[in-house]
């Protein structure tokens, strides 16, 4: 599941994408809500986590943007007033679901993933397949020729990236920025590590190549 998350608190917005990427998703950030539709308009996103009062343009106008723009992703609108009135206005901009901060962490993981089982951008492609490997997006389940493969959060979202690239190559800096913490030294070895780990579980033929200088593709 893709998430883009929209937050001007930048250590609240950091803490959320480590947690999301902990668990699987592929996950991108915006501090401003100009930012966050630039970044629609260039991907597809399955869930906006989208903070209702964002600098440049607020999650209101965010939310009626994209739903005028017929954008497909479910929005899971986050705010820090929790009175009735403040959700009945906030789904009334055409968010999907409300969340008031302070929230569980736990509430907001089962949200996100309740969204993105209804997304219809995630809906045409739950199931990613290609070279007889299939990922299941939401069960966040693999299997190759059947077989079904025990997978790590970050391989699975390796693989996530490299089947929805269809056969294109994938930059090392764009799996390092999805799926790991900001702060990942860019020079650390934990992207070719994951990668190596992924390609050994898929078993043989081997299935991913390496673009020297570039990145990887399956």
């Amino acid at each position: 599941m893709r998430v883009l998350i929209v937050e001007d608190e930048v250590d609240l917005a950091a803490m959320l994408a480590e947690g999301l990427r902990a668990e699987g998703m592929v996950c991108e950030v915006a501090h401003d809500g100009a930012r966050a539709l630039e970044m629609t308009a260039a991907a597809d996103f399955d869930v906006l986590l989208l903070d209702r009062h964002l600098p440049k343009l607020s999650g209101d106008a965010v939310c009626r943007a994209l739903n005028t723009a017929g954008y497909p992703a479910r929005i899971l609108m986050l705010t820090a007033a929790g009175a009735l009135a403040d959700l009945v206005d906030g789904l009334g901009q055409g968010a999907d679901d409300y969340l008031a901060k302070p929230f569980s962490y736990l509430e907001l993981i089962a949200r996100l993933r309740a969204l993105g089982r209804r997304s219809p951008a995630g809906s045409s492609a739950t199931v990613l397949s290609r070279h007889g490997v299939n990922l299941d997006t939401v069960r966040r389940v693999a299997e190759r020729d059947g077989r079904p493969m025990k997978l790590t959060p970050k391989e699975l979202g390796v693989l996530e990236l490299l089947l929805a690239a269809d056969g294109a190559p994938v930059p090392t800096e764009q799996l390092r920025d999805s799926l790991w913490d900001a702060a990942l030294d860019p020079a650390t070895t934990a992207v070719r590590v994951t990668v190596h780990s992924l390609r050994r579980k898929l078993g043989e033929p081997p299935l991913i190549t390496n673009d020297p200088g570039y990145g990887y593709r399956l």
